[in-house]
């Protein structure tokens, strides 16, 4: 068994990323710029956005944190963004979600210029990127496949069986590894919660690759998987113990397993790293540098 070790994996491409940026600022440009609007006090929202904005330093990027109260309406964030798209210092914005019941999320990643849009949630990039086309590539998606090159993980004529269809892991994460991208060409499989039984178990017994994201904690368990497979858990599920976990049962599931992530310490450091990727793209985009 080997691990999957996000964190090794971003800290190598943030490093990267910082001797680019380093050059761009020598040569007399700007640093880039991260704009990022947390709404509210919510916990997990403080701890996300908190990584980001130490990232985007590790990167050299400038960052700022616009923080909103949890009173305030659609209309008012809405024109926040516009203000933001039209901003020629500002490369990327991140609105974090959740928003709260009186925001309507949709409305509000549909608002963000497609070309600052660095989580690649805006339908424009989703398009582009199914089609295969230069697009934002959705973070978490995108951290899955830096993470499989990084270690080489051979991924071309493979079975991946990806269990969740979510908009922001399964659905991009699939269309990526079918693609012919700088990763891809693998035969993808998409399951869900209408799954039956049987059915999930037939595909992910003969899987090599596992991408699972279904907010389960312990979900795959051994039966469910074969010897020598690749297992990517994209869950971060917290006990009553306080104890965080993924979707894989880890101590009975690894031994099994040529790769395996593990929670903490997996997918969640490359979501944030695959965002410095994004902005430096748009920053470069800029400045005609790409």
């Amino acid at each position: 068994m080997n691990l999957l070790d996000g964190k090794k994996c971003a800290d190598s491409l943030i490093a990267g990323i910082a001797k680019q940026v380093a050059r761009h600022v020598d040569a007399g440009l700007r640093k880039p710029h991260m704009t990022v609007i947390l709404v509210g006090t919510h916990a997990p929202s403080e701890s996300y956005v908190k990584s980001k904005i130490t990232t985007c330093s590790l990167s050299g990027f400038d960052s700022n944190l616009i923080r909103l109260p949890e009173s305030v309406t659609e209309k008012e964030l809405l024109a926040l963004i516009a203000e933001i798209n039209e901003d020629n210092s500002t490369d990327g914005v991140i609105v974090q979600l959740p928003l709260p019941k009186q925001i309507n999320a949709q409305r509000v990643i549909n608002a963000i210029s497609p070309d600052k849009d660095i989580d690649g949630f805006h339908p424009t990039n989703f398009g582009r990127m199914a089609l295969g086309q230069k697009a934002f590539r959705p973070a978490t998606a995108y951290g899955i496949c830096k993470l499989l090159q990084f270690y080489q993980v051979p991924v071309a004529g493979k079975h991946c069986v990806v269990i969740g269809r979510s908009n922001i892991v399964g659905k991009p994460i699939s269309i990526m590894l079918s693609n012919d991208f700088d990763i891809g060409n693998a035969t993808v499989t998409l399951t869900h919660i209408e799954t039956p039984r049987e059915l999930l178990l037939d595909e992910t017994r003969r899987a090599d690759i596992v991408i699972v994201a279904v907010g389960i904690p312990g979900f795959v368990t051994p039966d469910m998987v074969k010897d020598g497979v690749t297992l990517i858990d994209v869950g971060i599920n917290r006990l009553e113990n306080g104890k965080l976990v993924g979707d894989v049962a880890f101590d009975a599931v690894a031994p099994k397993c040529e790769w395996i992530t593990p929670v903490p310490g997996g997918v969640g450091r490359m979501t944030v790293a695959a965002l410095m990727i994004n902005t430096l793209a748009a920053y470069q985009n800029n400045f005609e540098l790409a």
